[in-house]
């Protein structure tokens, strides 16, 4: 997998993310050696399954050969995907302010808009190139970490990658899940003084749902649903499926259910299965 893309673009965030997913990631490598590194990381002794590397304006070569470089993967019998992330001026300039970090090329002596202007039109021939293009305008943190683990996880083989999210009701659905179910029926641990700072994925809170009769049976009912259907829906075109469970906050009966199921889903050998608690995270 090579990352890249314009800076302030969210790279940083996808390396780490693939680095969970469980790739072997290095940033910055100078693009001349992408062969060498890649031929040293995939050597038998010492093989990496699944490998991503940042390549940006950073880099001291020239980008513009590139595309041997990614040839040379190729006649290796390796197939890189390359990944361009990319976000609106406006949104790069608001990203800059905040974060007050410099751009690689106010080195020359340039306005920020400018700048951006420039790596722009130097990475043109680069975003044309790439396999996907992530425009991560209207996403934050979390979202952008959501649409990686969903979309660019690159399971090894035909399974799933599953993604459990918990939610509140009254921020709305998520607009990504697959299945949603409703939580708000089951015992709410709110009403405990002791409880209420908790969240679903501390101990106190866990031993209370699973006190409860009702709490055990809604588990084991859509345990039973989602090992029926889930391994139905593998096809070689689908890659990614959500499970959303809401409750009221989105802080204890959700996240518990997530999980919970997250767990099911890794004993019944579920090899790509990741947590998202949109309230809490």
């Amino acid at each position: 997998m090579i990352v890249t893309g314009m800076s302030g673009g969210g790279k940083t965030v996808a390396l780490n993310t693939f680095e969970d997913l469980g790739f072997y990631c290095v940033d910055n490598l100078p693009a001349e050696l992408l062969p060498e590194f890649v031929r040293a990381a995939t050597h038998p002794e010492r093989a990496e399954q699944k490998l991503a590397v940042g390549i940006d304006m950073r880099n001291r070569g020239d980008l513009a050969n590139l595309p041997e470089w990614l040839s040379a993967l190729g006649a290796m019998g390796l197939e890189p995907k390359l990944v361009f992330f990319d976000a609106a001026d406006a949104t790069l300039l608001k990203r800059y302010a905040e974060t007050r970090r410099r751009h690689p090329l106010t080195h020359l002596g340039l306005a920020l808009a400018d700048a951006i202007a420039l790596e722009r039109q130097a990475l043109k021939s680069l975003r044309a190139l790439a396999d996907v293009v992530v425009d991560t305008s209207d996403l934050n943190v979390h979202q952008l970490r959501h649409r990686v683990i969903t979309e660019l996880g690159l399971s090894q083989d035909s399974s799933l990658s599953l993604l459990f999210e918990s939610f509140a009701y009254r921020r709305g659905l998520p607009a990504d899940a697959d299945f949603v179910f409703d939580a708000r029926s089951l015992p709410n641990p709110h009403w405990d003084p002791r409880l209420k700072p908790l969240s679903g994925r501390d101990a106190a809170v866990r031993a209370y749902l699973e006190a409860r009769d009702e709490v055990n049976e809604y588990v084991a009912q859509v345990s039973a649903f989602l090992d029926t259907w889930l391994p139905r829906m593998q096809s070689g075109t689908r890659s990614y499926v959500t499970v959303a469970f809401g409750c009221s906050g989105g802080r204890h009966r959700s996240v518990y259910l997530a999980e919970i199921l997250a767990e099911h889903a890794r004993d019944r050998g579920w090899t790509e299965v990741a947590t998202f608690h949109r309230e809490l995270d």
